[in-house]
């Protein structure tokens, strides 16, 4: 059996880039799902990744071989009993959550370092489920692990000093700059970034402008690098959809309302990228299809 002192809880696209992350900078990590063939999907995810950064020249071979070889799939979570680094990558739900970091806390030992990567949950709330809510603390990672630099801390109530340091010495194992935030719903980029993609979707469904040039418009007129219904797809529509009514339920602010449009794209299966149709078309490989050809989504 695999050992490695850092733990990954959830083995889906966030668990993936964490892992590559980290095996990326030379560090062995465990990938745990509730599965051993969720875990190993995971790795196949990583695979594809790596072999997208190979066709970029951005990676080689040899450096596919080295990281696959760090990154050991398991559904075994008893494997955390001796990690000094446990990182909970699973879906934004509350209770699921809690009920992970109570079996954490009856299964690692005290010291180690009880990481949470929320992007809207209250850590003070996931930390009450142990008995040591001083250990835990919010690092929020953005999607693409590997690419995005920034990394928010989030201290819960009871997140001691020591912890918080702890936290800053893996972002910085993972050469990630961070920003310290105080607990608050959304914390700054997710509360930020939420609206903006709720109004771009409401500007498509209101027949506006097309998806096509919605994204040209924030493109050239304000210099993102990605469009906001593009930045949705690849988020997920159905992650995206979970911030929001998260939001909604903590803050109970109009703005966070979801679209009617991204509801119906979730209740459809158009998730973005993940499923091949979102407010574009995608092929096998998660690229968009010529945006002449992207999926007209109709309200009505």
């Amino acid at each position: 059996m695999a050992k490695s002192n850092i733990i990954i809880i959830g083995a889906g696209i966030m668990g993936q880039g964490l892992a590559e992350a980290i095996a990326g900078c030379g560090h062995d990590v465990i990938l745990i799902d509730k599965t051993t063939k969720l875990a190993e999907r995971g790795i196949k995810g990583i695979r594809e990744s790596i072999d997208h950064e190979i066709e970029r020249w951005g990676l080689t071979q040899s450096d596919k071989r080295a990281i696959l070889a760090r990154v050991h799939p398991s559904s075994d979570l008893s494997q955390a009993e001796e990690a000094e680094i446990v990182l909970e990558a699973i879906p934004d739900d509350l209770s699921m959550k809690k009920k992970l970091f109570g079996q954490l806390d009856s299964l690692c030992n005290q010291n180690a370092l009880l990481i949470t990567n929320t992007s809207t949950l209250s850590i003070s709330e996931i930390a009450a489920a142990t008995k040591r809510p001083e250990k835990v603390i919010g690092m929020h990672f953005l999607n693409p692990v590997t690419k995005i630099p920034l990394v928010e801390f989030v201290k819960g109530l009871k997140t001691d000093d020591d912890t918080f340091k702890k936290a800053v010495e893996f972002a910085e194992l993972l050469d990630k700059q961070y920003i310290t935030v105080n607990e608050y719903p959304g914390f700054v980029t997710t509360r930020i970034i939420v609206p903006m993609l709720n109004e771009a979707m409401h500007i498509l469904m209101e027949g506006v402008a097309t998806a096509k040039d919605i994204d040209k418009a924030m493109k050239l007129g304000f210099g993102f690098n990605v469009g906001p219904l593009t930045l949705a797809d690849m988020m997920g529509l159905d992650v995206v959809m979970l911030w929001m009514e998260n939001l909604l339920s903590e803050l109970v602010e109009h703005k966070y309302n979801p679209c009617p449009i991204l509801r119906k794209l979730v209740r459809s299966g158009h998730l973005g990228v993940k499923t091949g149709k979102g407010f574009f078309v995608y092929d096998s490989e998660g690229n968009k299809i010529d945006e002449n050809h992207a999926n007209h989504v109709k309200i009505m």
